[in-house]
């Protein structure tokens, strides 16, 4: 039986319940409209003078035949070349997150096992680093790569968004070690292993949970950024978001405004399947984390 002293009132469920509903309605409008949108045409769409042509589609069942149509998607991706933006932008993220995890692992764990003083002046630089604008960042990185002419080429902007990215991940991974007993790495230890066999053999199992919030994170910060991959790469080997600026900034070319909004769905789909694959892994994984850190 429930015990009544801990049953919440139903008017207080209601309420909570109603303001869950009103909350995902609002979060999720805008991305369900610009999906809706993408299957229009812009005189639909982007109606100046009823907005219920954005849900009817009279401009375009007159102009495609249908009341949907994949011109925009068509326009982006083949016309376009999005495809090209969005295989730089696998190449961009693949890199930068399998490099950032390795730096970031074997550098949190040393920082978490070590017992010197200097670990606490590294991890504040590391937040100070972290804390300044991209931009700046950038444009330290500039001069160097003009000079040696490899400005515009994806392992460029690969290695800043490692150095960019790296702090987050040395702070991320050293709080998931640090909720982990040193008794389980010295253990194995006594059994036989070398340090670094302790570490992947006994540790990094234990870690997943963290590794996996961790490079989530990291995927995030290279799939949606923009200034270091506007500034770094030429137009060929732009990624996705750069590109979708473009498609925005040519609005007065007629049509050319709907690639931009298919383009938006396309780079926003993988993040919501990615998200909603992982959930359980970054729910545990940020809650292993909070133990100490």
């Amino acid at each position: 039986m429930s015990n009544p002293a801990t049953k919440k009132p139903m008017p207080l469920v209601a309420l909570s319940i109603a303001f869950i509903v009103i909350w995902l309605m609002i979060a999720a409008f805008p991305f369900l409209w610009t999906m809706w949108g993408s299957f229009k045409v812009e005189g639909d769409f982007f109606s100046r003078a009823d907005w219920m042509n954005a849900i009817t589609g009279p401009a375009t069942q007159l102009q495609t035949g249908g009341r949907f149509t994949l011109e925009g998607y068509y326009g982006a991706w083949v016309e376009q070349a999005f495809w090209r933006n969005a295989l730089n932008t696998l190449i961009v993220v693949v890199f930068t997150v399998l490099i950032s995890l390795t730096l970031g692992t074997l550098g949190g764990y040393a920082l978490a096992r070590s017992g010197f003083k200097y670990t606490f002046w590294i991890l504040m630089a590391a937040l100070v680093f972290r804390a300044m604008p991209h931009v700046t960042l950038v444009s330290g990185y500039l001069l160097p790569f003009f000079e040696l002419n490899i400005w515009g080429h994806l392992t460029t902007t690969i290695v800043v968004l490692v150095a960019i990215n790296q702090p987050f991940t040395l702070w991320m991974l050293h709080s998931f070690f640090l909720s982990i007993p040193k008794d389980l790495d010295e253990a194995a230890m006594v059994d036989g292993c070398t340090r670094f066999q302790a570490f992947r053999l006994a540790v990094i199992p234990v870690m997943w949970p963290g590794v996996i919030t961790t490079g989530l994170f990291s995927f995030l910060l290279a799939y949606n950024d923009f200034t270091v991959t506007a500034m770094l790469l030429s137009e060929e080997n732009t990624t996705m978001v750069p590109q979708i600026d473009s498609f925005l900034g040519s609005t007065q070319e007629k049509g050319k405004v709907m690639y931009a909004v298919a383009a938006v769905v396309s780079a926003i789909l993988p993040l919501f399947l990615l998200i909603l694959f992982f959930q359980r892994q970054i729910v545990s994984g940020l809650t292993a984390g909070a133990v100490k850190g």
